[in-house]
């Protein structure tokens, strides 16, 4: 039996993957304890592993909803992932010194788990969510790069060992990429040991009253999911009704589903052509669906592929531009403008993805490669041979 210590953002999309991930190791025997926040973790972890508590930083969704490219980046760090860090690592180094693990699980923009784990002599496997990173800045200009070098020098600095050389989103050990280089692209060279394992598809709790009869009665038209995520909201309402629009404009042969968590589009309902829900079953529902419009979230992404599906991508800001382009270059979807597509745009790359058959032979291409790969077991796994080795050496604690 080996302990394993998860350490995650306040992010639902970076915790799903690695719950299921921490099930399995459960499922074996293990123990398992996660260090973030409770409010966000109690709903999406299993409730027998406990949880050390940590700050967390300020809500994400408040940042200015115009920020994109370069700024948008640049807000990221300085205002939510490096305070995160700051404000997590107190609550990570109790973790880890009350808990006692033989491998932390770290998130990859959860850096205080990476330097916290290489200060006290602890080894760590970087938890990869999104697969944006393995291709240098989430904008890929060096002096972009440089900036972040230089910022996470600056953290190390303050939480880390300050004669560490590597990158600490990147593992020295291992990083484990919920992805494939089906999707992904080569492999990077510069990265350290990498394992691609495909998405960690989980049990996730069933939206409650969610209706399953509107979805078997479409007279055999395709049916479409359009989501933009939970962090999304506050600028999703013009894309969102011009989906709606482009759906009403094909009714005789298109059907949606729209999810609405923030109730920009009013309050649910159905038609014939039309359900809005403000929280849907989305893996279930991915398993009867025929197109995916989306802000090119990296979750959704890889379940639509994990399912066979294609993609309408509009990727808005942060990863979503990068993981878009793997979508087109990999063949498996269209992408249109987030901040311009009207009805027309929307509906001709709709159009494009259900009727031209390689989109869907490219994605469900991919989808078979996520499932070769392995998913939680083979993450779980990897972390099992990695904890064993590691039990077998010396621990060279620095003190605190």
């Amino acid at each position: 039996m080996s302990r394993f210590l998860f350490v995650v953002p306040p992010l639902a999309g970076h915790v799903n993957p690695a719950s299921a991930v921490a099930g399995e190791l459960v499922g074996r025997g293990h123990q398992v304890a996660w260090a973030g926040q409770p409010a966000v973790l109690e709903n999406l972890v299993a409730p027998h592993c406990p949880v050390f508590p940590c700050a967390g930083a300020p809500d994400i969704d408040d940042r200015p909803r115009d920020l994109r490219g370069v700024a948008a980046l640049k807000f990221l760090w300085d205002e939510f992932f490096a305070p995160l860090a700051y404000a997590m690592a107190p609550g990570v180094t109790t973790a880890v010194m009350e808990f006692g693990p033989d491998l932390l699980v770290v998130d990859q923009q959860t850096v205080a788990g990476a330097l916290v784990a290489e200060r006290l002599g602890v080894p760590y496997v970087t938890s990869s969510t999104t697969s944006a990173e393995l291709s240098g800045s989430l904008i890929g200009i060096p002096k972009v790069d440089q900036w972040i070098t230089d910022l996470l020098e600056g953290l190390r600095l303050r939480l880390g060992d300050p004669s560490a050389r590597y990158d600490p989103r990147f593992s020295p050990r291992l990083t484990l990429v919920f992805s494939t280089s089906a999707l992904t692209g080569p492999r990077p060279p510069d990265r350290g040991p990498v394992t691609f394992v495909g998405p960690a598809l989980g049990p996730r709790e069933e939206a409650s009253g969610f209706p399953w009869e509107w979805v078997d009665s479409g007279d055999g038209r395709p049916l479409a999911l359009i989501s933009l995520g939970t962090a999304n909201t506050a600028v999703g309402a013009r894309f969102l009704a011009q989906c709606v629009d482009a759906v009403r404009a094909r009714s005789r042969e298109l059907r949606a589903v729209v999810v609405d968590p923030g109730g920009v589009l009013g309050p649910p309902r159905a038609d014939d052509d039309v359900l809005v829900r403000p929280t849907v079953p989305q893996l279930a529902l991915l398993a009867r669906t025929d197109a995916v419009v989306c802000h090119a979230g990296h979750n959704t992404v890889t379940e639509a592929l994990w399912h066979g599906v294609p993609l309408v991508v509009a990727p808005i800001r942060d990863d979503q531009p990068v993981v878009a382009a793997q979508v087109t270059a990999a063949g498996a979807g269209v992408r249109v403008r987030f901040g311009r597509a009207d009805a027309e745009a929307v509906g001709s790359a709709l159009d494009a993805v259900l009727h031209q058959p390689h989109f869907a032979v490219a994605a469900r291409h991919i989808g078979r490669s996520f499932r070769e790969a392995g998913g939680a077991p083979a993450a779980a796994a990897h972390l099992e041979e990695l904890a064993i080795e590691e039990q077998e050496k010396p621990w060279h604690g620095l003190p605190i």
